[in-house]
């Protein structure tokens, strides 16, 4: 192009107009604030169009060009040189392009000036890319640094892309309540706008201008970088990473990018494309030392694969992920896999740091975790085999981090690892670093390790992915699993599987940890081994797990492993699937629902799995919860209703179909326990209009199969709510039963139930002759006592109509009929004198039965003498029967009189009749109840005495006030010498409870209590359920009602005037007093009980109590202190110094559970914390006023009490007083103010206890057996990265091998019984070498770095050695004197220097001792 062409797009732009004293004063104000110009020529300048700037840009480009294709140094300059020649200032050139950049870098810029500054910035940045710019002095730092990110300033924020805390929730946590705020501040914000300004709103047509000028100032950058060094500018060069990753999130870039050093930048179709572009000239090196350039590069790029928003604040912040932003992710990964492709060696190392802060700066949230471990497999596919089992080393370090989210994490990378292809051992040179390349290695030592994590959600994730194991395509990984637990072949050994804070099984080694100034050395020690049947009975306990997300998951790994048959199909483990189906929580319900319901498609031939999915699933049709019971009912409805399809001979089941038949024939015969649950699904689904016509037609035709007796099990469910039967059908088989011998006794039931309800629909003839057969086949007396009962109800029901007197003029005749049949048989029986030598065991059953049975419904028909003679099947009081007028003796039971030679089957369905007779006469119950309780007291028949409680309890029901005086005499029962007789009246007193039929009167309460500390663990646990779920429900005051007077009566201790004065006999007296120290601890189980179920108001409420009923009375002298009172009060201060006894609001941390560390809070989680905050405050004043008022003046009364009479309770007071000023600790002194030697004494046993515990806890930190904690400075540990500092400060550097976190004491008493003899063996070895070596002083370390040796294997930064922070500004190696280099200990044995002096506090405290 003609120079004067250029010359004269120059003038346009009015350079000689401009004052000199103006450009002079731009200059020196170093371009970072604009001087106004005099007005007519700053209205000139700023009417500059686009097209001015575009032909003086296009002018300069050409020229540019043709003095670079020229190649000469004479040509170089000869730009310069026309420029000076045509008077054209290059220090005004800059000045007004100065003007332009400033004036639209500001944010009321209107389009104009921001399409002005866009194109003056392109233009400086073209006129300082020509050689010979900095000679000419174009170079301006300041100036360079604000053209270079004029697009942050022009281009509008969109406000799409940022994310509001209130709009933000995990994907986890959908419709589920917040969670409670912790301890820690989240190290993730959410962005928000940092100032409420009005913003500028541009036009489509605006936009696009502007677009157009983004893109020529991003060319003009890259044209820059293209001839442009950086090498000493690496602030310049941190800019232009800093803005190309803005970037690229400038628009989407449609389709894949492609990625090469030669491409034409000028041909790039998009923004993102020519940051990427960017990105590769940066890493040039002519634009300094390429690790440093890959170094920042990767940093930023880390943000954008982890989805967040980097920008100068001090936390990144995260970004919606849609479409547009996982694209941008997918491209950044691509590009990074790009660059290690190209550089290779040289770009290594920061893809494991890359890696590395992937995992170190991931959030909890599941949606950014799934994405970030995808990352994290995309990337370590491009790695070979060495650097990847370098990087599972590093994982298995990272796994035992002491951030929960860490934890969690790495469960989800060892996932995405196991879906890639297995790497063969042979590819590794390094033998050590081969052990981690196996896909057994990730699921043995990280995945499976996770399982004794002492956070619930770790626990819970883990044991989730280790059932998605078995469902990976890889034969090794479920081999691995396998191996895990199976109890055949040798036993596998896991690389620091069971301690938390191991490397190796096979190795000691150190790990580093940086911390925000320094980095602490710790050392750890592991030999492990797994045994199977003890991860099987992990897992057994997991599913039973307080927390409910680690049952859910231990549910899902159970049905894995049985599912492929990893574990026995046995009982054991299949009732813990159907146990959970009635859990407490209603999401594991659901869980287990879906397990048990997922296991039997996938094992539908085994009867196991049948029996353990209706127990599971039947049960839950009556579940509290609606959901539950509609997933319970569509479960049943898709495998047995659904199912029912025309039955033919000659065309063979589906396997679906056969499920159906094998389910009924379980409930049929070994699950008809289950019937009641069944009918009631039927009852729910009657009002659905379920069964249809076709439905009747279908199931009917399975009648005449092989599996008619589950045909007839639906047909007697759904035959009263179905519209029009087949009748003919129906009496064909029932004259086929009656006929028959073979017809099972279940069948016959149904078969009767059937004919029962379709009675109305019969015609009388039918129902005469169905009546008839009847008789015949009850009076035979052949039946079993089930189809009896059925067979009289059938009778009944064909009897049935409209008119009253009718129905029990039929039941007179047929149901007198058979009590006329049982009383000759009975009388044949009973008044002969060989009649009980020649008795039929088996008939005289029957002929009670059916009795008792008919009996019910004819009343009328039941005589004296009837009811003599069953009396007589308990005595033998014959006589009676020559004078029926004679009374039997009410106060004598049953077995005082002559006794017979009946069996005691015989006298056990004897009593359930006489029992019958009772629910219809109200004399008989007045008469026979006396005995009826006598012979609860000493019959020693567990059969009668069974039947005593469930008769007694029954005519509780109906005759509610005669029989409460008798419920002591029931409730002695629950102490009887057998577990079938204590069950059975926990159950039938309950029930009572439950339907208010008996209050809580006497001692009741106190007996149930006793029942909770049963010898039996079954019956404890019942009776647990019965207290929690079913009676204090109805009666939330019920335990603290009855908890003082709980202590007076478990002691036996009845001298209080006002507790523990109910009457009691003796013998009853002896039976439930728990009394005295071989049964302290049932006691204390008891008060923890009650107490764990108290609210915190009832907790305060109690201790008032206790201190005025109890404590005030000892004080006062109202109850003696002899031996019995010393024990009640011993006792006293023993339950006042339990932490069941501490009020919630004030001892549970506002943080919820510790070791949860969440990464995020919202509106409603912050609030939470605040209110909790001010609750725990304002509890604690309540009670620390409490406590001064009421308790503190009768400590000081009692403590003078107790020194007179030396009793030893006051050891116990004391102890009370240690528990409960710890929390007061520093106002001892205020508190016993009116006894200045209590408040020293109180202080003084407050500091021997603390230094107990202090002495306690660095004996836990020297144990190095499998539990082993790292003994650090408490200032250091306060220092931790993830513990207190945000995320932004700690550099791109390689965060060190993480402290392993340490286990809890739950998970150390579970080791300890496993793993005690690998323990003993390593524990002298490893106390003796890791204190001296990883306690540091306090003090040793101020605001400095401590790196590893020169020459040490350990990956930590980028082979300067060097472990230390750094500023985003970048590096700074040049402070050697910051950094202290630590020796290994073989090198300091090899230079012969001297150890550091380090002592653990344990060994200075044995030293001044002695």
């Amino acid at each position: 192009m003609n120079k004067m062409e250029l010359t004269s797009a120059l003038q346009s732009l009015k350079l000689n107009e401009i004052p000199a004293a103006w450009v002079d004063a731009m200059w020196d104000l170093e371009f970072t604030e604009s001087k106004p110009l005099d007005d007519p020529i700053e209205d000139e300048l700023m009417a500059t169009g686009d097209q001015v700037f575009s032909n003086v840009y296009q002018s300069l480009l050409a020229h540019a060009n043709d003095q670079q294709s020229a190649g000469t140094d004479k040509a170089s300059q000869s730009i310069w040189a026309m420029l000076v020649e045509n008077g054209v200032s290059v220090k005004s050139l800059v000045a007004a392009l100065s003007f332009f950049v400033l004036a639209g870098k500001a944010k009321t810029a209107n389009i104009q000036q921001r399409v002005n500054g866009l194109h003056a910035a392109s233009l400086y940045l073209l006129l300082l890319g020509i050689p010979g710019s900095i000679a000419n002095k174009v170079l301006h730092e300041i100036l360079l640094d604000t053209c270079l990110d004029m697009t942050s300033h022009c281009w509008p924020q969109d406000s799409g892309k940022k994310r509001k805390k209130d709009n933000l929730k995990s994907s986890q946590a959908d419709g589920k309540r917040s969670k409670p705020h912790r301890k820690e501040a989240p190290e993730i914000e959410v962005e928000e706008d940092e100032e409420d300004e009005e913003e500028l709103h541009f036009s489509g047509p605006d936009l696009m201008r502007m677009r157009d000028a983004v893109v020529l100032l991003v060319q003009s950058i890259l044209r820059l970088l293209q001839t442009f060094p950086l090498k000493k500018r690496p602030q310049s060069a941190s800019s232009c990473t800093q803005i190309f990753s803005k970037l690229l999130y400038f628009e989407p870039a449609n389709g894949e990018l492609t990625f090469s050093a030669g491409q034409d930048f000028t041909k790039l179709r998009s923004v993102p494309e020519m940051a990427f572009y960017g990105l590769q000239l940066l890493y040039s090196p002519k634009h300094g030392d390429q690790k440093e350039s890959l170094q920042r590069i990767f940093h930023r790029l880390l943000y954008v694969i982890l989805m967040m928003n980097k920008g100068n604040r001090s936390k990144p912040t995260l970004l919606i992920p849609s479409q547009a932003i996982l694209a941008i992710r997918n491209q950044a990964i691509h590009f990074v896999i790009y660059t290690v492709d190209e550089l290779k060696e040289p770009a290594m190392p920061f893809l494991q740091i890359l890696l590395q802060h992937i995992c170190f700066q991931m959030v909890e949230k599941s949606e950014f975790r799934t994405h970030g471990a995808q990352a994290v497999g995309m990337l370590t596919s491009q790695m070979a085999s060495t650097d990847y089992a370098c990087f599972v080393k590093w994982l298995l370090n990272f796994s035992r981090h002491s951030k929960m989210v860490c934890r969690l994490f790495s469960v989800d990378v060892v996932m995405v690892l196991l879906e890639h292809p297995e790497r063969r051992t042979e590819e590794c040179e390094d033998l050590e670093l081969a052990r981690f390349l196996p896909h057994k290695f990730l699921i043995q030592s990280l995945l499976f390790a996770r399982r004794m994590d002492h956070s619930p959600t770790v626990q819970g994730h883990a044991l989730a992915c280790l059932a998605q194991c078995l469902e990976l395509s890889s034969f090794n990984a479920t081999r691995a699993v396998h191996n895990l637990f199976s109890t055949t072949g040798t036993q596998t050994m896991l690389e620091g599987e069971t301690t938390e804070g191991s490397l190796s099984s096979q190795q000691t080694q150190k790990t580093y940890r940086t911390l925000p100034f320094r980095t602490v050395e710790i050392s750890s020690t592991d030999s492990s081994g797994c045994d199977a049947k003890e991860n099987l009975a992990l897992l057994l306990r997991r599913v039973q797990d307080s927390k409910t997300n680690v049952r859910k998951s231990s549910l899902q790994a159970l049905k894995g492993l049985l599912k492929h048959d990893v574990i026995p199909m046995n009982w054991e483990n299949l009732a813990m699937l159907s146990e959970r189906c009635r859990d407490p929580a209603v999401s594991v319900k659901k869980k287990a629902l879906q397990c048990v319901g997922e296991l039997l498609a996938a094992k539908p031939e085994c009867s196991m799995v049948q029996k353990a999915w209706l127990h599971g699933v039947l049960p839950a049709v009556v579940d509290t919860e609606n959901s539950v019971q509609e997933k319970a009912l569509e479960a049943l409805d898709q495998v047995l209703l659904s199912q029912v399809k025309l039955y033919s001979a000659s065309r063979h089941l589906d396997a679906s179909q056969r499920l159906t038949w094998d389910l009924l024939g379980l409930l049929c015969n070994e699950c008809q326990g289950l019937s009641q649950y069944f009918s009631r699904a039927f009852t729910i689904w009657s009002t659905q209009n379920k069964f249809t016509q076709t439905f009747i037609t279908n199931l009917i035709s399975h009648t005449e199969a092989d599996h008619a007796a589950g045909a007839w099990l639906l047909l007697s469910k759904v035959v009263a709510s179905s519209p029009r039967l087949p009748y003919s059908k129906i009496l064909d088989a029932w004259d086929s039963m009656v006929s028959s011998k073979d017809i099972s006794v279940t069948t016959c039931c149904h078969i009767l139930c059937v004919m029962g309800d379709i009675a109305t629909h019969l015609n009388e003839d039918t129902k005469y002759r169905i009546v008839d057969d009847l008789m015949s086949w009850l009076k035979t007396f052949t039946l079993p006592l089930e189809v009896i009962s059925a067979a009289v109800e059938t009778l009944h029901q064909l009897g049935s109509s409209e008119d009253v007197k009718q129905t029990q003029a039929f039941l007179n005749q047929h149901c007198g009929e058979l009590v006329s049949v049982c009383e000759a048989y009975l009388s044949s029986i009973m008044l002969s004198e060989n009649g009980a030598e020649n008795l039929n065991e088996e008939l005289m059953v029957k002929h009670l039965h059916a009795l008792g049975v008919a009996s019910l419904h004819c009343p009328a028909r039941v005589g004296k003498r009837t009811v003599l003679l069953v009396e007589s099947v308990l005595t033998t009081h014959s006589d009676k029967f020559t004078d029926c007028q004679e009374e039997l003796p009410a106060s004598l039971p049953l077995s005082q009189f002559k006794a017979n030679s009946l069996p005691t089957r015989v006298r056990a369905h004897g009593v359930i009749t006489l029992g019958k007779l009772c629910l219809q006469h109200e004399e008989l119950v007045q008469k026979y109840l006396p005995v009826f309780a006598r012979e609860l007291e000493v019959g020693t028949e567990v059969a009668v005495r069974n039947n005593l409680v469930v008769i007694m309890c029954d005519l509780c029901v109906r005759y509610t006030n005669m029989v409460d005086h008798y419920i002591p005499n029931i409730s002695i029962c629950l102490r009887d010498n057998e577990g079938v007789v204590r069950e059975q009246t926990l159950i039938m007193l309950t029930n009572l409870l439950q339907e208010e039929f008996v209050k809580w009167k006497g001692s009741l309460f106190f007996r149930f209590m006793v029942a909770l500390v049963d010898p039996v663990p079954a019956i404890a646990s019942l009776c647990e359920y019965c207290l929690l779920h079913r009676l204090l429900k109805k009666n939330p005051e019920m335990f603290s009602q009855h908890f003082i007077e709980c202590i007076f009566h478990l002691n036996s201790y009845s001298k209080h005037k006002s507790y523990n004065k109910f009457p009691q006999s003796e013998r009853e007296k002896v039976l439930f007093s728990l009394k005295g120290a071989q049964h302290r601890e049932k006691r204390f189980r008891i008060y923890r009980f009650l107490l764990d179920h108290f609210t915190d108001a009832q907790r305060f409420n109690i201790t008032i109590k206790i201190n005025d009923t109890v404590l005030a009375c000892f004080a006062d002298k109202e109850l003696p202190l002899d031996a019995d009172g010393a024990e009640i009060l011993s006792e006293t201060f023993n339950i006042l110094s339990l932490k069941e006894m501490k009020l919630q609001a004030i001892s549970v941390p506002a943080g919820g559970i510790p070791g949860e560390e969440p990464e995020e809070e919202n509106v409603a989680t912050m609030a939470k914390a605040v209110l909790q905050a001010a609750q725990k405050k304002v509890v604690s004043q309540v009670q620390k006023k409490a406590f001064i008022e009421n308790t503190v003046p009768l400590i000081i009364s009692l403590k003078s009490l107790l020194e007179q009479k030396h009793s030893p309770v006051l050891r116990d007071l004391m102890a009370y007083l240690q528990v409960t000023m710890q929390d007061y600790s520093s106002e001892v002194k205020e508190f016993f103010s009116g006894d200045e030697q209590l408040a020293t004494e109180v202080e003084f046993a407050l500091k021997t206890v603390e230094k107990d515990r202090e002495m306690e806890e660095q004996m836990d930190k020297c144990s190095l057996a499998g539990d082993f904690k790292t003994p650090i400075a408490q200032d250091s540990v306060s220092g931790s990265p993830v513990r207190s500092r945000p995320l932004i400060p700690f550099p791109f550097a390689t965060p060190q091998p993480l402290r392993p976190h340490p286990l809890s004491a739950r998970q150390v008493h579970t080791d300890r019984r496993v793993y005690v003899s690998s323990r003993q063996e390593e524990h002298a070895k490893s106390k003796s070498t890791t204190l001296e070596r990883t306690v540091m002083p306090r003090g040793a370390v101020n605001d400095r770095a401590i790196s590893t040796p020169k020459g040490v294997s350990v990956n930590l930064t980028f082979d300067e050695a060097v472990s230390a922070i750094f500023s985003d500004q970048g590096t700074n190696l040049d402070r050697e004197t910051s950094v202290v280099h630590v020796r290994s200990p073989e090198q300091q044995q090899e230079a012969g220097l001297r150890q550091w002096n380090v002592q653990s506090p344990l060994h200075k405290k044995k030293s001044t001792k002695v």
